[in-house]
């Protein structure tokens, strides 16, 4: 069912001014805040009037594959040419290829936009952005000569290929071989599996950046390389057929705009690639790749968050049912006057604006870690899995309550808002599980990064908190005590991991992992909405009011998750230990 779309511009454009410092001066290397606005004006237009008109068809008739290759659904492809013709791609991409050289940050508000408007259509673009980073990083001249131009102007898109039927999250496992032909190209062979967008009509060429392993490979993750892979390869003569097939697509719960392929290489001929980077470093290599696709997916969370607080909050306010108990009684007859539909409201609103400042401050630490600041790489470090896994776990625990806000008619298709939890639900699985991005912050980002870094973002949080009490606001100072007991909180949970670390005790890290990632999330949102309220402070406009309440709801509703989980920090391997071995009891 179509609906009304309003983008988030506004919030956006505050945050991206006000709190992460993306727009200012043109002197200091800034964009323009009137230029930061009309492009997310017309990012959003594009994702009101182009994506969500057909996002119900590509549901319902989405990507096929009929033989030859995959065949996109109706609408796809002129969406697809409208976004390319727009100069979508390259906006936050490197002028020297084309792009425009934009802000990171500004690329994500936008991202989370055409998210919204259509999730499954979206993601066809954002593993080429990745792509390109990655390529410009880490290929020669040749190849960057050869590819960049095309991939960043969108005239071709490109794919990760990473797993296989045998090798999933774990990468050591990956069999795809790759030999020498002793003219700089290499044959790869093998079968990958879960490709999004590896084959499609979009464009005339797609670019796989495909891990693999040489003759001489060690085991394990660290003897895999990366290459490059064309569907065509380019040369003086026109494009050649590279052998690179797509057997078949996966029928999947939600996004069936987006197909997900099975992919051959070397089946009947060989199928070339050439080298990216040194041998046996891909996975090195990969991970720009794989950080991109992960700042990218927390965008998915906020934007199917958004998404569900929207579709609900239209749905609440006429939906008349039973007589409201709340003030709102008494100008609105929907359920929205009901208080039991208000705190699933407030809470799908407060996730989704928590997660776009986790989000807009992610994209910010990128972008100036690119500029050789330590301290914003160690920022960027650790707020990759907080976005990813928070972001994800929010979009989904959203669209569970906007079904739930639109009761018996939430499960039945017509509304549209079941295809929300439908597409969203694959987002903690993909780009790494949320267990793995918990493991990968406990056991690399707290291990790794200088205890200074840490302590300095943990400290930013606290100084939100004392700034918030200092409010002539009751609300908001009530909201700083309790952001203060909650950083009180996360801190003595980050010395018992530490214990843990310090005594050798690899499974009470690893079993506390999500909890750690999660009280470390909750306590970065609601700063995160503490510093936008503050900065919104004296303002009156409806979005400025709209930090605040989020703010203080989500310190006086989801906050106190915290202690919970420093109670399970605090336990360790314990309950493990204990009842572990029931899992496999007859």
């Amino acid at each position: 069912m179509s609906w009304n779309y309003t983008p988030p511009v506004e919030d956006s454009l505050f945050y991206l001014e006000r709190c992460a410092g993306v727009i200012g001066k043109q002197a200091e290397g800034k964009i323009d805040r009137d230029l930061a606005r009309a492009i997310l004006t017309e990012a959003g237009r594009y994702a009101a009037e182009v994506l969500v008109p057909i996002n119900d068809e590509l549901d319902r008739n989405g990507s096929r594959h009929d033989g030859n290759g995959v065949v996109t659904g109706p609408g796809h492809k002129a969406a697809f040419d409208r976004f390319i013709e727009d100069g979508w791609v390259g906006l936050s991409l490197p002028e020297e290829w084309g792009g425009q050289g934009l802000p990171s940050a500004l690329f994500s508000a936008a991202l989370e936009f055409w998210h919204t408007g259509s999730l499954g259509f979206a993601m066809g673009n954002l593993l080429t952005v990745g792509a390109v980073e990655t390529i410009e990083a880490h290929a020669s001249e040749e190849l960057k000569a050869r590819y960049l131009p095309s991939l960043v102007s969108g005239e071709w898109t490109a794919t990760m290929a990473l797993t296989e039927p045998a090798a999933g999250s774990d990468l050591a496992g990956v069999r795809v071989k790759a030999t020498p032909r002793g003219d700089g190209s290499y044959a790869l062979s093998g079968t990958k599996i879960f490709i999004s967008y590896g084959d499609h009509d979009l464009t005339d060429n797609i670019v796989h950046l495909v891990l693999a392993r040489l003759p001489d490979a060690p085991e394990g993750s660290r003897g895999l390389s990366l290459f490059l892979v064309p569907k065509n390869v380019p040369d003086n003569g026109g494009p050649t057929p590279n052998n690179v097939k797509c057997v078949s697509i996966e029928e999947k719960l939600g996004l069936h705009a987006s197909p997900t392929c099975v992919m051959r290489f070397g089946e009947g001929g060989d199928t070339l690639g050439w080298l990216v980077g040194q041998p046996h470093k891909g996975l090195k290599a990969m991970f720009i790749m794989m950080n991109s696709a992960r700042m990218a997916v927390a965008t998915q969370g906020v934007a199917a968050a958004e998404c569900a607080y929207q579709k609900s909050l239209e749905f609440a306010r006429h939906r008349e049912q039973g007589k409201g108990m709340s003030p709102l009684a008494q100008t609105e007859p929907g359920i929205i006057a009901h208080p039991d539909v208000q705190n699933m409201l407030l809470t799908m609103r407060a996730l989704a604006s928590a997660g776009r400042g986790i989000v807009l401050e992610l994209g910010d630490a990128i972008d100036q870690a690119r500029k050789g600041n330590k301290s914003a790489q160690a920022k960027a470090d650790l707020l990759t899995p907080v976005a990813k896994a928070f972001c994800t776990d929010s979009g989904i625990q959203s669209a569970s309550l906007g079904i739930q806000v639109h009761g018996g008619m939430g499960v039945v298709e017509e509304t549209g808002i079941a295809q929300v939890w439908r597409d969203a639900r694959v987002t903690t699985i993909y780009e790494g599980t949320n267990g793995i991005q918990a493991l990968d912050f406990v056991g690399r980002k707290l291990a790794v990064i200088p205890d200074g870094e840490v302590i300095g973002l943990v400290r930013g949080f606290s100084d939100v908190a004392k700034n918030l009490i200092q409010s002539d606001n009751g609300a908001e100072a009530r909201a700083g005590r309790q952001l203060t007991e909650a950083v009180a909180a996360l801190e003595r949970s980050r010395n018992k991991i530490a214990e843990y670390r310090r005594s050798n005790r690899g499974l009470a890290s690893q079993s506390v992992a999500t909890a750690a990632l999660r009280q470390f999330s909750l306590v970065t949102g609601c700063a995160y909405l503490g510093k936008a309220t503050l900065a919104a402070s004296g303002q009156t406009a409806p979005h400025h009011r709209r930090f605040r309440t989020d703010l203080c709801f989500f310190a006086n509703n989801l906050l106190s998750e915290v202690f919970a989980l420093e109670r399970a920090v605090a336990e360790g391997e314990g309950i493990l230990a204990e009842l572990g071995e029931e899992l496999v009891m007859p």
